[in-house]
């Protein structure tokens, strides 16, 4: 076995010096896994590493990963779940440490960030290369390799949005001459998904770099270059995903990978490669190669109006016995129809570059791809279900309107093996998160990915804990008192929740398990008490977060972009509401599905898979109270199941060891005195 003791000195004697040189203080647990990281690169062995809010952990890992940059031959990668971890290492954390350590290294780190090519403005597109056409190509955005951006808060009428847009592409044409990397998310303000659609191209439309004419100046080429030859590379778990999985060579080489947020990984792997086929799609990969390509596309036309046919009596949901006869026969018509098509569109040899029809090719690629998918879902151990458009029901969730045409979904129903084959048999992988355990193991998450079962790869686990002394900071109150929950929000919830923020003097997050459930809990409050109450939708979420964080006593509520992405230290986060245990839908079709596929091998079903997602979505927004080592607060859970249900402790014992009680009067006399110490 090869000696660790050098190289992990060496990380933790940089650490060390780091810490110093930014004026911070030694953190419990992050030598411990700074040490754990250089260990698991030098021996090649994988690691999955739990480290609490408050460690530290990412100057844990980025510390030892510099080591190993400088001493390989390939770019060390860092994958991240979220845009704001992204943006936090690349402009703050990696800054900050390089200057610190910069006397104590051979050479200056160079560190690249990498994100799918649809968040680079195309310039190609911009100097008129590409048709001109905006709502088709939301059709045929599944699989890229970006992160979705929400649309700004608001509306407008149709007069002036088409305004509006107009003056979103003025302006990003006008920055789009300015900027140096063409990244999206260095525009600010943002613009829509709509207006970006006029400036941007997805991977199958590009033309690439030996077509495009402007390829030499190519936002995303030009990234992409700087990645490959860079120490460091910053990316995200859908371009990992597509790396592993598509085969497709997004990112540089590389040994080493370093996976923040990997509670994450598993959906977002699994969101990146999902697919989607629709009796729309097929129409307007028609309409595109009809126009830019010339050919007959009747036979395409034909199948589509099968197509919809087909699946007209197909209810929303899981399509738990796959696909039926009649239905195979009509994705077979689609296949071939697209199939000609693309025979049919080729280019006519010139060389020319010519965006029109590689937007029309790309599309009946896509239409092709998804066909053959569909049609050897059972061979690939994939699921297929149908939704369709959704609006609000009287209970605050979205129902699916079952007048309009269905669309079919595939995606896998496991990405284990995949990422097995994918990442871990190729690389050295260290896996991390304040909440990766589950009941004191590792091993919920270590199968999800491929870590467990015959022939998985060998790895090693630790929690190396938080410097943060939950039990004195803390307190965890179940109203065990209160109904089980329905649906929507109910009225004993309200009045308690009415209580905790009248004793709490405002400083609340509240985390609702809908959007629905946020509004109806916001305005009801607004209402009954005086406070200042924000709610997820009426600004950006930057906006709320930073007026909820200057504001000691102000609220906040919202659904999951809160339960896992907000960090307010200090008063302003003194009271965290939980309306209800985060189970995923119980109409969810992958979740159903991956719960028959454990039941039918003999587990159980329910807790290996919803009450494994409640469990961590639960640490993630109870982690959101103490995030400094002065903060002190209540979290309070307005759900009588975790107190009542047999599962209970399973899912209590994935939180932080806060002091628990079930008594409201308690909690709230905590709280007074918590909000009478932030006047």
């Amino acid at each position: 076995m090869t000696d660790t003791r050098v190289p992990a000195g060496e990380a933790l004697r940089l650490l060390d010096v780091a810490v110093q040189g930014m004026g911070g203080q030694h953190r419990a647990g992050q030598h411990e896994m700074a040490a754990k990281v250089a260990e698991a690169f030098d021996r090649r062995r994988h690691l999955l590493v739990q480290a609490g809010t408050g460690t530290g952990k990412s100057l844990a890992y980025l510390v030892p990963l510099m080591v190993q940059a400088l001493e390989g031959e390939k770019p060390a990668i860092v994958s991240t779940a979220t845009l704001a971890l992204q943006a936090q290492i690349v402009k703050r954390d990696l800054p900050r440490l390089m200057e610190a350590v910069a006397d104590e290294l051979p050479r200056p780190l160079d560190v690249a960030l990498l994100k799918g090519r649809n968040n680079y403005v195309c310039l190609h597109k911009l100097a008129g290369g590409f048709p001109d056409e905006d709502a088709p190509a939301a059709l045929f955005s599944l699989g890229e390799d970006a992160v979705p951006h929400p649309a700004p808060a608001g509306g407008e009428s149709s007069g002036g949005a088409a305004s509006a847009l107009g003056k979103e592409v003025v302006r990003l044409r006008e920055w789009a001459q300015e900027t140096e990397t063409g990244d999206r998310d260095e525009l600010v303000p943002g613009v829509s998904d709509r207006a970006w659609r006029q400036v941007s191209v997805g991977s199958m439309e590009c033309l690439g770099a030996q077509k495009c004419p402007l390829a030499a100046e190519c936002f995303s080429e030009l990234a992409r270059g700087h990645a490959a030859e860079a120490d460091i590379v910053i990316t995200n778990h859908a371009m990992l995903a597509i790396n592993a999985f598509e085969g497709v060579a997004v990112l540089p080489d590389y040994d080493v990978v370093v996976i923040d947020e990997a509670h994450e990984l598993q959906d977002r792997v699994t969101s990146a490669v999902a697919g989607q086929l629709s009796a729309a799609m097929v129409r307007t990969a028609a309409s595109t190669a009809r126009r830019h390509t010339g050919i007959s596309v009747e036979p395409l036309n034909s199948a589509a109006g099968a197509l919809e046919d087909v699946l007209e009596a197909v209810p929303s949901g899981l399509l738990a016995s796959g696909l039926r006869q009649e239905q195979e026969l009509v994705l077979m018509q689609v296949r071939e129809a697209a199939r000609v098509a693309l025979s049919d569109s080729k280019p006519d040899g010139s060389g020319a570059a010519d965006g029109g029809r590689q937007m029309a090719r790309s599309r009946l690629a896509a239409v092709l791809e998804m066909a053959e998918r569909l049609l050897s879902a059972a061979d690939s151990r994939e699921v297929i279900w149908a939704t369709r458009p959704s609006t609000y029901g009287e209970a605050g969730d979205y129902v699916a309107n079952d007048d309009q045409p269905a669309t079919l979904n595939i995606a896998p129903l496991s990405v284990a093996s995949r990422l097995r084959e994918g990442l871990f048999d190729e690389h050295t992988v260290v896996l991390t998160s304040a909440t990766l355990s589950v009941g004191g193991t590792f091993d919920a998450v270590a199968g999800s990915l491929g870590l467990l079962g015959a022939g998985a790869p060998a790895y090693s686990s630790a929690d190396v804990g938080s410097p943060f002394d939950y039990p004195r900071q803390g307190v965890l109150y179940v109203a065990s008192h209160l109904p089980k929950p329905g649906r929507g929000t109910s009225p004993e919830q309200l009045d308690e929740l009415e209580e905790l923020l009248q004793a709490s003097r405002g400083g609340a997050l509240g985390l609702f398990s809908s959007r629905r459930a946020a509004e109806e809990a916001a305005a009801e409050m607004r209402k009954r008490t005086d406070l200042t109450i924000l709610c997820q939708g009426e600004s950006s979420m930057a906006a709320l977060v930073r007026q909820f964080a200057d504001e000691p006593d102000t609220c906040l509520f919202g659904t999951m972009t809160l339960w896992q992405g907000v960090d307010v230290p200090g008063e302003a986060c003194r009271l965290v509401i939980i309306d209800r245990i985060p189970f995923p839908r119980p109409d969810d079709p992958l979740t159903t599905a991956r719960t028959r596929s454990v039941a039918q091998a003999g587990g159980n079903g329910f807790m290996t898979v919803s009450a494994t997602h409640a469990a961590v979505r639960l640490a993630q927004g109870a982690g959101r109270l103490i995030r400094a080592a002065n903060d002190k607060g209540v979290v309070a859970v307005l759900d009588s199941r975790l107190a009542t249900a047999r599962y209970g402790n399973f899912l209590r014992s994935a939180l932080p060891p806060f002091w628990s009680t079930k008594d409201g009067a308690i909690a709230r006399q905590i709280l007074e005195r918590l909000a009478a110490a932030a006047a």
